[in-house]
């Protein structure tokens, strides 16, 4: 049995995040300009067979949970065999998936039968106009349907929300009330400055205070309840509720001293915090030939220079500029 792989700060390192494509089918204002961003071309990316490479390594190092995200990870050609793959890999327990539900309802029974241990199925709004607005695409429909897919499915099922001053306020508490019949979390994330343009000075994000605010005065005895060890959401319930309620305080960056997570880019970038810009390049390491223990090594080497918050991550930056990247860039 590995044991468990730790950081410079003491905390556990057991859950990876990759992103196998930067594409994306939408275009979501916090994500992306209405134009798009300049995606990596395919041979840039790592191949399956590189991912499952580095996943092995990583397992065997303590690492026992993958998330899989994009841009939208349905549009990679034959995702399904990747995560075929990675539900045979031994000492990998969890498999996740984070999705925009556009692509995904047809693969719905095949993930429920590979045993996916949880979907997280962005939306923003229950509002169609709104919806259209702040992804530039008309595709609510086919996102509800996913919602109502996955949950007739039984597979465990997580609705992002990314809030966001003078846009979509307003669906905090419509957004909330899908768990008062529905056996989900639905979670709500401060907006990041990774929309590919970064924020303007005298833009001011929500935050997760007003977020609880509004939970609180439209669900009466809604209370905080224990959350995971290394979770990044404060999560809720209230007597009303069926399923549950979370704020992500992803711009206040309050959860660092718990983060047991770190992320590859499409491109193949590791990421030991969300809020730097790459610190070491995979991609370049596996196709120069190093060897297993060559790349033990450095992710060892990486680990053991982790920044100690999102703070401290942003400032070591290399760019000399804010965050900006595309979170289609970076899986999330």
């Amino acid at each position: 049995m590995p044991t468990q792989l730790l950081d410079n700060h003491g905390r556990p390192l057991d859950y990876v995040r990759i992103a196998v494509t930067d594409r994306c089918n939408l275009r979501c204002t916090y994500c992306m300009p209405a134009e798009g961003i300049q995606y990596v071309p395919r041979q840039q990316l790592l191949t399956f067979e590189e991912i499952l490479r580095l996943v092995q390594i990583l397992a065997k190092m303590g690492v026992k949970k993958v998330r899989l995200t994009g841009g939208e990870p349905f549009l990679r050609k034959d995702f399904m065999k990747l995560l075929e793959a990675l539900a045979q890999m031994e000492g990998i327990e969890h498999i996740h998936l984070t999705t925009n539900g556009i692509l995904t309802t047809p693969h719905i029974p095949a993930l429920k039968e590979l045993g996916i241990s949880g979907v997280n199925l962005s939306l923003d709004t229950l509002d169609r106009e709104r919806f259209k607005t702040l992804t530039r695409r008309d595709e609510l429909e086919k996102v509800l349907l996913c919602l109502d897919e996955l949950v007739s499915s039984g597979i465990p099922t997580k609705l992002n929300a990314v809030i966001m001053a003078g846009q979509n306020t307003q669906d905090v508490v419509p957004l909330a009330r899908l768990a008062e019949e529905m056996p989900i979390a639905v979670r709500f994330i401060e907006e990041m400055p990774f929309n590919g343009q970064g924020f303007t000075p005298e833009q001011k994000p929500w935050t997760h205070r007003q977020i609880q605010t509004a939970l609180e005065e439209a669900f009466p005895g809604l209370e905080q309840i224990p959350a995971g060890p290394n979770s990044t959401s404060r999560i809720f319930a209230a007597p009303a509720l069926t399923g549950k309620l979370g704020i992500i305080p992803a711009f206040s960056r309050t959860f660092c001293g718990s983060c047991n997570r770190i992320r590859i880019t499409a491109k193949g970038l590791l990421k030991t915090c969300l809020y730097d810009d790459g610190v070491l390049d995979l991609r370049a390491l596996v196709r120069s030939d190093a060897s297993d223990q060559d790349l033990e090594a450095a992710f060892l080497k990486a680990f053991g220079n982790r920044a100690k918050d999102g703070f401290e991550a942003e400032k070591r930056r290399n760019d000399s500029q804010s965050v900006s990247e595309s979170m289609s860039t970076i899986g999330g």
